[in-house]
């Protein structure tokens, strides 16, 4: 958020996923409710419902994130405020031809692009007949952007920042992972998104304080904070 705050943007949305691994997930809700919008991910939805698809460490993660958000303690009022936003987060915006999403445009809260899906032209096809102009999606925590001419391309080939160009032109965009990154990098990412260009941030933070409040909670699979230390 520090860092956030020195780029001097406009307007900051989350793409979902706001729980589900971490330690402080009433933390984490409370911060993203001032945010302009967020999108229902998966893991979101899973805490309001049963789990389904998810591994052991996964889905016991959830249901000990369900027993914090059910938590009343002190202020029952703010646990109230926080499972009605789980409750009411859209499973998409789009707003003119820009299009956000926790997935993909064809399966909004759960379907995943990964890079290599750029060798099934089938799918990559159709999920581009759904792109108004620029769809941003996370899900796979995998950050680069996707292009309709089929290839996959990472921030470390974007230099500063990757151009939109061709305004007719449709993309896919990975914005990556704050909380969770999976492309071998450990630093928190996001994307900043101008009219012509993208700019993919990395932030570097305490990882180690996030993994000894993983080693604290008994039902948190100490796996969730030691992968963190590596990006995976």
């Amino acid at each position: 958020m520090e860092d956030i705050e020195s780029q001097r943007v406009d307007r900051i949305v989350c793409l979902g996923d706001v729980v589900g691994y971490g330690p402080e997930p009433c933390a984490c809700l409370d911060q993203v409710m001032e945010f302009d919008f967020c999108v229902l991910g998966n893991h979101d939805s899973s805490s309001l419902f049963d789990p389904e698809g998810f591994n052991v460490a996964a889905e016991q993660a959830i249901f000990w994130t369900r027993n914090q958000l059910e938590r009343v303690g002190d202020d029952p009022e703010a646990s109230r405020r926080r499972i009605d936003y789980l409750c009411q987060l859209p499973r998409t915006v789009r707003e003119n031809d820009w299009l956000f999403v926790h997935g993909s445009p064809r399966g909004p809260t759960n379907e995943y692009v990964f890079p290599e899906d750029t060798q099934n032209l089938k799918k990559m096809e159709k999920l581009f007949s759904l792109v108004p102009r620029l769809c941003f999606q996370g899900h796979t925590h995998v950050p680069g952007v996707f292009t309709a001419d089929h290839r996959f391309i990472r921030p470390a080939e974007t230099g500063t920042g990757y151009s939109l160009g061709d305004p007719n032109a449709k993309l896919m965009i990975n914005v990556g992972s704050v909380g969770q990154p999976r492309d071998g990098d450990p630093r928190s990412c996001y994307v900043i998104a101008e009219p012509g260009v993208l700019e993919f941030r990395r932030v570097e933070y305490d990882i180690e304080r996030t993994v000894r409040a993983i080693e604290e909670e008994s039902d948190l699979d100490n796996f969730l904070g030691y992968r963190l230390r590596e990006g995976r």
